[in-house]
């Protein structure tokens, strides 16, 4: 069993530590225009109300990194995520990761911002690694890695096992350390195919036993095209996070994935006399 690691992301005043021995770290997910077309119309006008509003939003309901995208057709990324970073520093200072697959999008966003950034994504695909693991270097951020390469998604935990050592070993030849490198094992819909949950936190109990690397997750994917899927997302997440899941990638306003997360905290014992729980319980009862 490999050594749990800690990976660190910071922006210009606050520091986010990743730790299998921490509690769980939530990356806010919402300020992504894919499905949200008010968002989507605003960032083409220029707008950035949304993003403020869901930046304090999603700090204000726990998230301890925001994502950043702004991923819309026939915008100009690299400027647009620009000005997506100094809009959501106007209203909060956590830690951000930047999420494009633009490499001259990434890296206008590294260029402009403070701190350790954590960067969505790499894969095992050739083109993206020597693209993206390069600017990983060269400003000193986090990545998060792809268990996906230029074959696809493997149909099996063994193959995103090697998919994830492919991509440690070769983050490693640039001076690029382990723990640096975030692994999302890709949790695919239960609609398509009943086995994905299984396969899912095989990868991630396999990968932490050989590297000891910090591992996250869309987790709401896995309840696509499902009924009531809230309930199957707070049940996979803290099932996901006794596998080693310790920064999932999730809607914080989503009570129930919320409160699976602490749940899940209290029970792995990384919250002392449940003090985080107790606080979120008193919480809810006042809203």
């Amino acid at each position: 069993m490999a050594e749990n690691l800690t990976t660190v992301v910071s922006s210009e005043t606050k520091e986010v530590l990743i730790s299998r021995d921490r509690p769980c770290v939530i990356i806010g997910e919402r300020i992504n225009p894919t499905g949200r077309k008010k968002l989507a119309t605003a960032l083409q006008a220029g707008n950035f109300d949304i993003v403020r509003q869901d930046a304090v939003a999603q700090v204000e309901a726990g998230a301890n990194i925001l994502d950043v995208n702004v991923g819309v057709p026939g915008a100009d990324e690299p400027a647009l995520l620009v000005q997506a970073i100094h809009a959501v520093r106007q209203v909060t200072d956590v830690p951000l990761c930047i999420d494009t697959a633009d490499p001259q999008a990434l890296e206008a966003g590294l260029k402009v911002y403070d701190g350790k950034a954590l960067i969505n994504s790499v894969n095992g695909e050739e083109a993206r690694l020597k693209s993206v693991l390069p600017l990983v270097k060269e400003y000193g951020a986090a990545v998060i890695g792809l268990c996906m390469d230029d074959e696809g998604i493997p149909t099996t935990a063994e193959g995103r096992l090697a998919v994830a050592r492919k991509i440690i070993e070769r983050a490693g030849k640039l001076g690029i350390s382990p723990e640096d490198v975030v692994i999302d094992p890709l949790a695919l819909t239960l609609g398509a195919d009943h086995r994905a949950g299984r396969i899912a936190l095989d990868a991630i109990e396999m990968i932490v036993a050989e590297f000891g690397v910090n591992i996250t997750m869309g987790a709401s994917n896995i309840s696509f095209g499902m009924p009531d899927r809230q309930a199957i997302n707070a049940a996979f997440i803290a099932m996901a996070i006794h596998a080693g899941l310790t920064c999932p990638i999730v809607n914080p306003l989503h009570e129930e994935v919320a409160t699976a997360i602490l749940a899940a905290d209290l029970a792995m014992g990384r919250d002392e006399w449940g003090a985080r729980w107790i606080k979120a319980y008193r919480q809810r009862l006042r809203d």
